[in-house]
């Protein structure tokens, strides 16, 4: 659309028409005494020849006026609205694919899943509503792998996320191998925006890097660290021997992943079930909020030059006609 960012200089349009009735108000007052009486008779021998000159003049010259006007109050035009990314965290997302997750003691929609599944179906949502964030993937298992770079495409992240598989990267579990690899995609983000989400259900198992020597370098960089406990607790299981009490969850090193959380100015949550599952997210929510909506942008274009050419072309031509007008 066009818009005109100064339109009140529209008021302008009939100052010329004003100041050619003040200029003949004031040639009347200030007439010359002497009248002569065939000074008429001088007027009308070339009338009618400048007649169409003056017509023509007048009409280019009120042309222009108006072009110098239009000029003046800045003519925009405006196009459509174009989203843009904002600047929000840069968050990355640390998952276990190791063997351990495929414990089903997870249920959703009234059907037992995996602990992967379950993390994933909450994820899902968690990842669609961090708009502004750029957003990173690490699998890890026996090995750390970067599955997706810090982006903007959340949609991408969700469905790299949801084409994962246990036992894609092994079946043991290197956290501090993936936590060094995390920071190392981390670095160059503003401090205060760089934080880490660890995923996992057990101790630390492999790797050539610690989870405190990970630890300790993210501590010092200013990096954030929230870790979640994956699995739940005392649970009945039938047996040959009749009801069993297990603890599926007893391999997670909760002592190892709160002090990681704690050293770096994050926290650990431990995640039971699916209900506590979900308000891990939510509360990962409020910890860690969108710094600010989504906004647009609407692309300008000043179209002033296009007006004031105009009324410059117009002037010359009444300028030339003038001329032509005179010397005839």
């Amino acid at each position: 659309m066009y818009e005109f960012v100064w339109w009140w200089m529209f008021i302008l349009v009939p100052l010329p028409l004003m100041v050619r009735f003040l200029w003949r108000a004031v040639e009347r007052q200030t007439g010359v005494a002497l009248r002569v009486p065939f000074l008429q008779d001088f007027l009308q021998a070339d009338s009618q020849q400048n007649k169409r000159w003056s017509k023509w003049i007048l009409g280019l010259g009120l042309a222009a006026w108006l072009a110098l006007v239009t000029a003046a109050a800045r003519p925009l035009w405006i196009g459509e609205e174009v989203n843009l990314p904002v600047s929000g965290r840069d968050l990355m997302m640390v998952v276990d694919l190791s063997g351990s997750m495929q414990e089903q003691d997870f249920v959703i929609n009234n059907q037992q899943v995996d602990r992967l599944t379950a993390l994933k179906f909450l994820a899902d949502d968690f990842i669609k509503k961090r708009a502004g964030d750029r957003i990173g993937l690490v699998l890890f298992a026996d090995q750390a792998y970067l599955q997706s770079p810090l982006t903007f495409d959340r949609t991408t992240v969700r469905t790299l996320l949801d084409e994962s598989a246990i036992g894609l990267a092994g079946e043991r579990t290197a956290i501090g191998d993936a936590v060094g690899l995390a920071f190392k995609h981390l670095l160059d983000s503003p401090q205060q925006n760089r934080v880490v989400i660890l995923f996992t259900d057990g101790a630390n198992t492999a790797g050539t890097v610690t989870p405190m020597e990970s630890t300790e370098m993210a501590e010092k960089a200013g990096l954030k660290i929230y870790t979640v406990g994956i699995g739940s607790e005392n649970e009945s299981v039938r047996s040959m021997f009749g009801f069993q009490l297990m603890n599926p969850g007893a391999e997670i090193d909760e002592k190892l992943l709160r002090t990681m959380a704690s050293r770096t100015g994050g926290q650990y949550f431990r995640a039971r079930n699916t209900e506590e599952f979900q308000r891990i997210y939510q509360e990962l929510d409020r910890l860690e909020p969108v710094e600010k909506e989504a906004e647009t942008w609407r692309p300008q274009q000043e179209l002033f030059r296009w007006p004031l050419a105009l009324a410059v072309l117009l002037g010359l031509v009444a300028f030339l006609l003038r001329t032509e007008a005179e010397s005839t």
